[in-house]
């Protein structure tokens, strides 16, 4: 089957083409139309001008950052861009995996088409070559304080094109020399402006938000579905999704939410109203309402994620068609600072609304007349088994942990580099947050998923049930066994885990 392409040549690219690059699921072609070539070479032709007739540009006869006093001789300028990626080789921490280093290539190589960087139509090949052959430089997630940009994660990226440092190779940790040999590829030797200009812009963090969006879009649909679930099984008042009510309070994505637990649960002006219960608890009432922010924050998250994406992030900016050098602070990561604080507090709420539900789930205090943890055990055995319980305290001990870390990154900054970088963005450091909030309420909702499936066919009654609950149902229960008797749920859990990380599940339109 061919694959379908995403092409790189100066226009917009979207948050699904990086998320597509990242898993492999499209190609990447860089343009070699003659004008765009010609566009970017000019950048490059400028500086070789510049520094001809007037003997100096920053990051190219001068040191970086508060060395830009220091003067760099002529015949030393080609000796700059290794200095520059040498001694910023000091990443340490877990490397990013393979999805977010192909991500934080594409998106480095996206703004360096843009035409603005000073550097030539080679380098942008040479990236696009590592990508096409899956040659990955193996990136340590921690050392950015995110401006002046990535520096440190993007060394990496670096060093690589000229054929130093380690890369991962078909799930092989191997020098980069080795395999660029291997391939035939030749090792890029970086002109006086380039090494800054790979490294000095916001890739890293803006690849993972990316990567962070597309899995919190999912979640959003993801906590709805397993909210319609808990109010079947908790024999909720579907009315709390009332059309009429949410009318009156009308955010896009609240309204957006009643509506997919409205249809799923087949509320219309002849569904019976439960008279018993008027108001049933927060965490069921409120759900449109928890779920709503992120859904409504979604549209404005992806601005700023595509705004920094399509954007120019290096200094300084090379504006080769009016002949200016512009000297800004572009490398700033505040948007993807802030839209990843955002983000991961949207989502930790996501967290803490499941893991209120699976409370009510367990506590026959609250849970309208299901068994004990939902334990599906019977007749003399039901005395020895225990059903979710302890799984009701993992998801509050994986719940804690990610509310604990919603303090906001950006508000950190530090004054560092002798003070030149006395204000930074603390952006990489916002995105690397995100995912892991992400990935703890990934595991929650997979808990919650298994446990809410158990309490639906413990409740009884699924005729009636929408297709897309029938759906649900069916496809969980393809793949893990209702819960009879006690067993460890590990296997069951990180299988579910694995199936939501796959977007597995088809839940809305």
């Amino acid at each position: 089957m061919t694959k379908r392409t995403v092409i790189v040549d100066g226009q917009d690219l979207t948050i699904e083409d990086i998320a597509a690059l990242a898993n492999r699921s499209h190609r990447l072609e860089l343009s070699d139309a003659p004008a765009f070539v010609a566009r970017i070479d000019k950048g490059a032709e400028f500086i070789e001008t510049l520094l001809r007739e007037e003997g100096f540009v920053y990051g190219v006869t001068t040191g970086y950052g508060d060395s830009c006093t220091v003067s760099i001789p002529l015949d030393k300028t080609g000796d700059l861009s290794r200095h520059l990626y040498t001694f910023h080789g000091c990443g340490l921490g877990a490397h990013f995996d393979e999805p977010q280093t192909r991500a934080i290539m594409a998106v480095r190589l996206n703004s360096l088409a843009r035409g603005f960087s000073g550097v030539r139509y080679r380098l942008l090949q040479q990236i696009a070559e590592l990508l096409k052959h899956d040659i990955l430089p193996l990136i340590p997630q921690e050392g950015s304080v995110g401006a002046s940009g990535d520096l440190t994660p993007l060394s990496y990226l670096a060093a690589v094109l000229a054929g130093e440092r380690e890369v991962i190779y078909r799930g092989e940790k191997l020098d980069a020399a080795e395999v660029l040999a291997k391939l035939g590829i030749a090792p890029l030797t970086l002109k006086p402006k380039e090494g800054l200009a790979i490294m000095n812009g916001t890739a890293a963090m803006t690849a993972v938000a990316c990567l962070a969006y597309q899995r919190a879009a999912y979640l959003s649909q993801l906590c709805t579905r397993i909210t319609a679930l808990a109010s079947v099984a908790l024999n909720g008042n579907a009315y709390h999704f009332d059309e009429k009510l949410f009318s009156v309070k009308p955010h896009t994505g609240q309204i957006r939410v009643a509506a997919r637990i409205r249809d799923d649960l087949h509320v219309t002006e002849q569904t019976p109203r439960n008279d018993t219960r008027l108001q049933d608890r927060y965490s069921l009432r409120c759900a449109p309402h928890v779920i709503g922010v992120l859904e409504d924050a979604l549209p404005w998250l992806r601005q700023f994620i595509e705004n920094e994406l399509n954007s120019a992030n290096d200094n300084p900016i090379i504006d080769a068609e009016g002949e200016h050098v512009l000297h800004g602070g572009h490398f700033y990561g505040g948007h993807i600072a802030f839209a990843m604080d955002s983000l991961k507090t949207a989502i930790a709420n996501l967290a803490d609304l499941m893991d209120r539900q699976m409370a009510q789930l367990m506590d026959t205090k609250f849970n309208h007349g299901l068994p004990a943890n939902l334990s599906g055990a019977k007749g003399d055995e039901a005395m020895l088994n225990h059903g979710f319980k302890a799984l009701q305290i993992a998801v509050s001990a994986w719940t804690a942990e990610a509310l604990k870390l919603t303090m906001p990154a950006s508000a950190f900054s530090r004054s560092t580099e002798c003070h030149n970088q006395d204000k930074v963005s603390m952006g990489t450091i916002a995105a690397r947050d995100c995912v892991r909030i992400i990935e703890l309420t990934e595991q929650v909702a997979a808990a919650l998923l298994i446990a809410v499936v158990q309490g639906v066919e413990l409740r009884g009654g699924q005729s009636d049930f929408s297709a897309g609950l029938k759906n649900t149902m069916q496809q969980v229960r393809a793949k893990i066994g209702f819960l009879d008797a006690d067993r460890a749920l590990e296997r069951d859990l990180r299988l579910c885990l694995q199936l939501i990380r796959d977007r597995h599940w088809v839940l809305y339109d």
